[in-house]
């Protein structure tokens, strides 16, 4: 009988493994393609000549990439020296698209010529088949895959599994790009053929795809399971707009209190309706098939909560203990002579006034209040309908009261005009300022009483380290203990009142934000407690000074933007999941009211929360699902509930679990947990603690998953969509939130537990994991497709880099940033025409280092260059407004060795390279048994 590959229709070619009856590809004139192998012997289907091969259900990714890669050559040339003019196909210019991700980064290209070479390049034009990065050995070929293929399970249903070894696979950005493992719920799981039907990833995101269906084996995998939560992510422009329920009819189970969603079940003629978490039977909502607004019968399979994970519920007055709540918001702004001088009052001013329009005030409901303080507190009266504010200065702080009883806390719409006069001349009444000291304890608590019968959002603007009142602090900062065993000590509150307010503060439904500005120690640990159990967010300014045009507008940018975000008032989140799932642990920005119900007074937008959860039996259920619900007010007067389902399958296949797992999730669990060991534990304890989960979670591998056992092995093995974990931990590990040293400031490295515990995970991967462009040889004027211009999904994107400084050369521009900052980093031989262009100067020697706003000057390449920084501010969700440095290769030592810290495959100080740190984890490894 002849081979399936005989059997194929013309034009088509394929190659059939006898040995393991399957096929290894098949292709025809146009390229590779998917399919799926058949059973031995089978037929297969008639088909027009040229015709593709049936196709798979759309979601499903049948390549992991390295198997991809060998299709293709058995190189990616992501690995490779980076592409010069011209030879970026344009498939590598859209991230993330499909095709970037299937693994056509490998299309082979020729030679580049003189005329596409770049005018800042170097006189050799190179290729882009380049010699693999040093130290690298070469990918195996498609003759030695052959081997491992048959042992991948390929014709077994789920997720299939596909290894790679660590040592050979340096890590490839793009891969950070990919969505996440496909959930592959079994057949009719869902009552709607919704796409909709189950959490996108930037909402609610699970460790794992595949849930094990008992306790031990997914203590025998080694891999966490949590969840990671962004119930408030913001929108642009091309996202789905949340669906909302406006009619009030909310069905939700007797038992335990889950809301209706795409998974349950109708039973008894569609009149009732079966809960999938405890699968107790419920009365269907009469409503359910009603249209009230058209008065007339209705189609329950339209309703959002049928059809969409993420949907909004308007909710009834049973939901609500008082009527919906305005927005109010209270300014502490610090007039004491630091913070004049900085600029700061005058800036913050300014950009209050400025966005006076944008603060979310839908019907006239928001109530604003501003609050000065120094030594001293003043309070301004506001009255309605007149131009004129009168200022009361409380000069007792040990006993806090409030001076007048009304018109300190106005309504905005009426008392618009006092607020403009006060705002525009406020900087002014205190210009000769000459008291030092902050009373911030005290103003915290007269913001408190001004708004602790309504609730809402303090917003705190610090220039000082607090040193009178209650609340105040002492300069703590000792060099002598930076990297020793007590610098935990520094990251811990120093006294306990900023904790016992914030708690206050919860209980009345008050939410703090801070901006810090000191150019001294300011005691960031301690004062971050604040918004850290308030469901705040910090931001810190170190060193600010608003002469600096660009302190200036980072600061408004990001201030500015807070004011405007639309937030979640009083708000209460929780998270329920199916029979034998339980939540255990709970990170992020909230205070635990009780055992799983989170306080969150108001929930800012693009906030992160990380949830661990735990097996308490055996799962008998095919799939579970998780629900997040957040009962809120929104800032336009509106009580809603706002409810996210996620539906994940269960296997008792440790294949599955392992080919499941999400890198990205489970990073950012990791970074929650390590803040949270640094603080109660030590510092070196949270970094031993990464490194041992890192080492479990291979060592399970290894001993599961490949031939080698519990005995010694040559190889690194892990599967294909954890390849990137080694390195997002090493980031991890070399992060200032968690890195060794003894010259992080205990500021900065608060601010950076900060960060590292409440960014969302599209956020937080670039934060420690940094993105790294070559702009000097970006693609000539006459490409169709040139980096820095805009196509059809934006401003195109140079290709990633991998990081490491073997990448730069010295005539090249590249940008290195991390969502926080952006480095400009210019080769010390630069012709004069980059400069010229870039910097509009006659040479390099001229340029001068540091903090910068990059001119716009009248031809391409500046307009390109400017374009990806630009479109670098953008992309990412989130109010923050990266600082942009030029670093010069010969330039100040401080700035050069900050932005080649970013490149984290580097060795640098005591902290290994990334060869370096995946030979450690091979020797903790092969020493270690499981």
């Amino acid at each position: 009988m002849a081979s399936p590959a005989e059997q194929l229709p013309p034009g088509w070619s394929a190659e059939w493994d006898a040995t393991h009856q399957r096929y290894l590809f098949v292709e025809n004139a146009t390229g590779r393609t998917q399919w799926e192998p058949p059973a031995a012997g089978s037929e297969i289907p008639p088909q027009s000549s040229g015709s593709p091969p049936p196709a798979h259900h759309g979601k499903r990714r049948q390549y992991a990439a390295g198997q991809t890669q060998a299709y293709y050559g058995g190189q990616d040339t992501l690995s490779t020296t980076a592409p010069q003019y011209g030879q970026t196909p344009p498939s590598q210019l859209f991230t993330p698209g499909l095709a970037a991700v299937e693994g056509q980064f490998a299309q082979q290209q020729g030679p580049v010529t003189q005329q596409q070479q770049s005018p800042y390049y170097g006189a050799e034009p190179e290729y882009i088949n380049a010699p693999q990065q040093p130290g690298y050995p070469q990918q195996p070929q498609m003759a030695q895959l052959a081997d491992q293929f048959g042992q991948m399970n390929m014709g077994q249903k789920g997720l299939r599994l596909f290894t790679t070894n660590l040592l050979t696979a340096p890590p490839e950005p793009h891969e950070l790009l990919r969505p996440p493992p496909d959930i592959l719920l079994p057949p009719n799981a869902s009552i709607s053929p919704s796409p909709f039907a189950n959490a996108d990833p930037s909402y609610q995101r699970c460790t794992l795809n595949a849930i094990p269906n008992t306790n031990s084996l997914l203590n025998k995998s080694k891999i966490p399971l949590a969840l990671v939560i962004t119930p408030y992510r913001s929108l642009k422009e091309g996202d789905d707009q949340v669906p909302v329920v406006t009619d009030t009819v909310i069905a939700r189970c007797r038992r335990c209190r889950t809301y209706i969603n795409p998974y349950v079940q109708f039973i008894d003629g569609g009149n009732r309706w079966r809960c999938c978490m405890c699968s107790l039977s419920n009365e269907v909502p009469q409503l359910f098939d009603w249209d009230q607004v058209r008065n007339q019968p209705g189609d329950r399979w339209a309703r959002a909560e049928l059809n969409h994970s993420v949907v909004e519920f308007v909710a009834p007055t049973e939901y609500m203990v008082r009527p919906p709540q305005p927005a109010v918001y209270i300014f502490l702004i610090d007039v004491s002579h630091t913070a004049i001088q900085s600029g700061m009052v005058a800036t913050a001013t300014r950009t209050i006034l400025e966005n006076l329009d944008r603060i979310p005030d839908e019907n006239s409901r928001t109530k604003v209040g501003i609050i000065a303080f120094d030594t001293s507190l003043y309070f301004f009266s506001l009255p309605a309908g007149g131009a004129d504010s009168a200022m009361l200065v409380v000069s007792d702080i040990d006993d806090v009261f409030l001076p007048k009883p009304s018109d300190l806390l106005v309504n905005l719409s009426e008392s618009r005009a006092s607020i403009e006069s006060l705002l525009g001349r406020l900087s002014d009444m205190f210009q000769d300022n000459h008291t030092i000291g902050s009373a911030l304890g005290p103003a915290l608590q007269a913001g408190f009483q001004l708004m602790s019968p309504i609730g809402g959002k303090i917003m705190v603007l610090s220039s000082s380290l607090p040193s009178v009142g209650v609340g105040a602090l002492k300069n703590r900062e000792d060099p002598k203990i930076l990297g020793t065993a007590k610098e935990s000590s520094l990251l811990q509150s120093a006294t306990p009142f900023y904790k016992t307010f914030a708690i206050e503060c919860s209980r009345a439904q008050v939410s703090v934000d801070m901006f810090l500005f000191s150019s001294g120690y300011q005691d960031v640990a301690t004062l971050a407690y604040l918004p850290h159990y308030t469901a705040g967010q910090t931001y810190f300014y170190p060193a600010f000074n608003a002469s600096r045009t660009e302190d200036a507008i980072k600061f408004a940018h990001e201030f500015g933007e807070v004011i405007a975000e639309p937030i979640m008032l009083e708000a209460v989140m929780r998270v329920r999941a199916s029979k034998n799932l339980r939540m255990s642990s709970f990170h992020g920005n909230f205070f635990v009211r009780s055992t799983d119900l989170l306080a969150m007074p108001a929930v800012p937008q693009d906030l992160s929360y990380a949830i661990e959860v735990q097996i308490e039996d055996t799962i008998t259920a095919p799939f579970v699902v998780f629900q997040t619900a957040v009962l809120h007010t929104t800032c336009y007067g509106e009580r809603r509930i706002r409810v996210i389902t996620s539906a994940v399958p269960i296997s008792s296949n440790l294949s599955d679990i392992f080919a499941s797992a999400d890198q990205v999730a489970i990073a950012t669990l990791l970074a929650n947990k390590a803040v949270e060991r640094s603080i109660t534990h030590k510092l070196e304890d949270a970094r031993d603690a990464l490194f041992g989960k890192l080492v479990e979670i291979l060592g399970a591998y290894k001993a599961s998953m490949t031939a080698a056992g519990a005995g010694a092995s040559a190889q690194l093995a892990i599967s294909e969509n954890l390849k990137m974990l080694p390195v997002l931990v090493l980031g991890l590990l070399k992060n200032v939130g968690i890195r060794q040293s003894s010259q992080i400031p205990p500021d900065l490295r608060a601010y950076a537990q900060a960060l590292l515990t409440s960014l969302p995970s599209q956020l937080l991967i670039p934060y420690i994991y940094p993105t790294f462009y070559s702009l000097h040889n970006m693609a000539p004027e006459d490409d169709l497709f040139q980096c820095g211009t805009v196509g059809d999904q934006g401003v195109i994107m140079p290709l990633p880099l991998p990081l490491s400084s073997e990448r730069l050369e010295r005539h090249g521009l590249y940008l290195i940033e991390d969502g926080q900052t952006i480095f400009l980093w210019v080769g010390r031989d630069a012709v004069p025409q980059l400069m010229i262009d870039v910097f509009n100067l006659p040479s390099y020697d001229v340029l001068r280092g540091g903090k910068t706003t990059l001119p716009s000057l009248d031809n391409p390449f500046s307009q390109r260059v400017n374009a990806v920084i630009q479109k670098t501010r953008e992309m990412r969700r989130g109010p923050y407004y990266p600082h942009l440095y030029i670093v010069k290769e010969d330039g100040e030592p401080a700035l050069r060795l900050w932005a080649l810290s970013c490149l984290i495959q580097d060795r640098a100080d005591v902290l290994p390279s990334y060869q370096q740190f995946i030979g450690q984890l091979k020797d903790k490894v092969n020493g270690s048994s499981y």
